[in-house]
């Protein structure tokens, strides 16, 4: 086993220089366009339905094409981010998701097949989306030192809550004064203007980038502890998929999904057609669990950092990803008996921070274990977490019109339970050192 932080080696050096901040920022933002852009066919669905003439299930279908096609190229998704470094990647992401949300509106109602063609362009859109998060821990791992990578993370998934929340009032506004359609264009819109920006500001490593100083070069190489055997190699798709730390990881992040999706897909309508609130006040209320995110994402990852010098990267890690599911767990099920549905949305927006505060716990583990493999070991991670997503979209429904929503929400409570439960089995020091070949 190899150790994978070394607290002597990186306080020797004090931190110097601002460009890797730059680069995480600029993920923040892509991260933002990103759940803008995926979250807008959620706002929009009572109009989809009622224009297309879609029931509840074949909705659901919908928004899991959407996830399949983001699932399942995950891995592969990782591996281009490790071949070609996250800066192509994700400039060549920005272009073709942004081509599929412009493509969705010009679909007419009344096209023989017009389910399946809405699925084919959800499932590409999907696949296009599907680089972010591996390329941003790609980024993670050669610009951020271990001791920061809990902040860096947070940041990034603060983009998560950021994007989520814009997403209600703005699409909302659109369509009350435009239509649902001309949302999806002025999100695809927004994704070409930040692609510009990121191609500007944002390089592989900082190696590639002129205007990083000797100093802060220093400052990063010396938290990036990764062993001579680890060094110039990345791992086999195998080797990855056979490895008991990843594997476990990947368990939880399907719990971890699971929970979060029901805020990205149902949450809306729950609160329009369930709960009766208005189609403004859904707007508002469903803003809330994103802007709950965002501040969960950045304090889970600035706390995490705080007790890796305190108390090691067990408690660091597992032990603050392990609490936050569990307390995240809590509020999903006591919001399931609050009658107001005011009260209930702000109990779940306290689910929906709690679970993000284990969300850079997920990402620096990943960076860690997988070193110049970091984008396809978070690509298969992040692969369950969308499968988990995937379930939710289409399970949720299913679920309410057997049982009552109340037992879809009650499911939720107990997958993000079993998620906090699975993190005792992650070895935090654990890692990935690819077969010579």
């Amino acid at each position: 086993m190899t150790k994978v932080y070394d607290s002597g080696r990186t306080s020797a050096i004090k931190p110097a220089g601002y460009w890797r901040w730059v680069a995480i920022v600029s993920t923040f933002i892509v991260v933002s366009v990103s759940y803008l852009d995926r979250n807008n066919i959620s706002i929009a669905a009572s109009s989809l339905q009622r224009e297309f003439q879609l029931s509840n299930v074949q909705l659901g279908q919908v928004f899991s094409a959407w996830i399949l096609g983001y699932a399942l190229s995950q891995p592969i998704a990782g591996r281009i981010a490790d071949r070609f470094g996250a800066s192509r990647a994700i400039a060549g992401a920005l272009l073709w998701w942004g081509f599929f949300s412009a493509l969705l509106p010009f679909i007419p109602p009344g096209v023989t097949g017009a389910m399946a063609i809405l699925m084919a362009v959800r499932f590409l859109h999907g696949v296009g989306e599907s680089i972010i998060f591996p390329a941003s821990n790609r980024l993670v791992a050669s610009w951020i030192p271990m001791q920061e990578r809990g902040l860096a993370n947070g940041i990034i998934f603060a983009g998560v809550g950021m994007g989520g929340a814009i997403a209600p009032p703005l699409i909302t506004f659109v369509m009350l004064h435009h239509s649902w359609r001309w949302a999806f264009w002025l999100c695809a819109l927004i994704g070409l203007v930040a692609c510009a920006f990121w191609l500007l500001l944002v390089r592989n490593s900082p190696a590639e980038q002129r205007r990083v100083s000797a100093a802060e070069v220093a400052y990063i190489e010396a938290g990036l502890p990764i062993p001579k055997e680890v060094a110039g190699r990345t791992a086999g798709w195998l080797e990855v998929l056979l490895n008991r730390n990843i594997a476990v990881l990947t368990m939880s992040y399907f719990c971890f999904g699971y929970v979060a999706y029901i805020f990205f897909t149902w949450f809306f309508k729950y609160l329009s057609d369930v709960r009766g609130l208005n189609l403004k006040a859904s707007a508002l209320y469903t803003a809330l669990p994103f802007l709950a995110m965002a501040t969960g994402s950045s304090l889970g990852g600035l706390f995490s950092d705080k007790i890796l010098h305190l108390a090691g990267k067990r408690a660091a890690r597992c032990g603050v990803a392990a609490a936050s599911m569990l307390i995240a767990s809590i509020f999903v099920g006591v919001a399931t008996q609050v009658a107001d549905a005011r009260i209930a949305a702000l109990v779940l927006a306290g689910g929906a921070g709690a679970l993000y505060l284990s969300q850079s716990a997920f990402w620096a583990i990943s960076a860690d274990i997988g070193g110049p493999s970091a984008g396809l070991v978070s690509g298969f991670m992040n692969m369950g977490g969308q499968l988990g997503g995937a379930c939710t979209a289409a399970l949720t429904p299913v679920i309410a019109n057997h049982f009552g929503w109340t037992a879809s929400f009650v499911v939720t409570a107990a997958v993000c339970l079993t998620g906090a439960a699975l993190w005792m089995f992650v070895d935090p020091f654990h890692v990935l050192v690819p077969r010579r070949a």
